[in-house]
């Protein structure tokens, strides 16, 4: 039986967690719209916002633990990211290797598809110990005909005592252009990730060489 009952993820001061009723973001899309009034801010704004509907509807539908988010309007323009944590387990008799998560986790849901930038890597998460990650532009789709791409990182951070269970901590965001700083903002995240046992202590990260 794991020693692992709860988790903490530290999110930025500037993130919100969400509800996933899509109420807050709507709250939150309004008080970013009141703050300008060019037109074309604007119309990135809602882009933006309709992208992040999306992204808390597919937390509900995936049965989502904790999302958060941001949507922050900066004299250079709109930054909009998305957290999400969310529990796997792996079929008995099957382990979670850098190829079996290849083929699960970083396809585009809009074609089918693994990114063509995506890479598999394996990563020493300080609180945790070895995990596997997945990052890559994916292709979200919005509307039958209408795809955005998103930076994603996706990190498994295996539950102690268990070979089957792992949490995952998936991180996207549209801000295309700032891709290097979005990944070093998405691994400082992750890297504050930790499990805790039900009186609130913090289990120890877990010894190995990665996935």
């Amino acid at each position: 039986m794991s020693t692992a009952q709860r988790f903490l993820l530290d999110i930025p001061d500037q993130w919100d967690q969400f509800d996933l009723s899509g109420e807050e973001l709507a709250q939150v899309r309004a008080r970013v719209l009141a703050s300008t009034d060019d037109p074309r801010a604007k119309a990135e704004i809602n882009d933006m916002f309709r992208q992040g509907r999306e992204v808390t509807r597919a937390a509900r539908r995936y049965g989502a633990l904790l999302a958060s988010g941001t949507a922050t309007l900066y004299p250079e323009g709109l930054f909009m990211a998305y957290g999400m944590v969310f529990a796997v387990t792996t079929p008995a008799g099957h382990e979670l290797t850098l190829p079996v998560l290849s083929a699960q986790l970083g396809i585009s849901s809009a074609t089918g598809e693994a990114p063509k930038d995506r890479v598999i890597t394996s990563v020493q998460v300080p609180h945790v110990g070895p995990a596997a990650r997945v990052t890559g532009t994916e292709v979200t789709r919005l509307t039958g005909d209408i795809g955005v791409k998103l930076l994603t990182m996706h990190t498994m951070m295996p539950v102690p005592g268990s070979t089957q269970d792992f949490l995952v901590v998936t991180l996207a965001s549209p801000n295309l252009p700032l891709k290097n700083e979005v990944y070093d903002l998405f691994d400082a995240i992750t890297g504050t990730f930790r499990f805790l046992t039900a009186e609130g202590e913090q289990v120890p990260a877990q010894a190995g060489s990665g996935a």
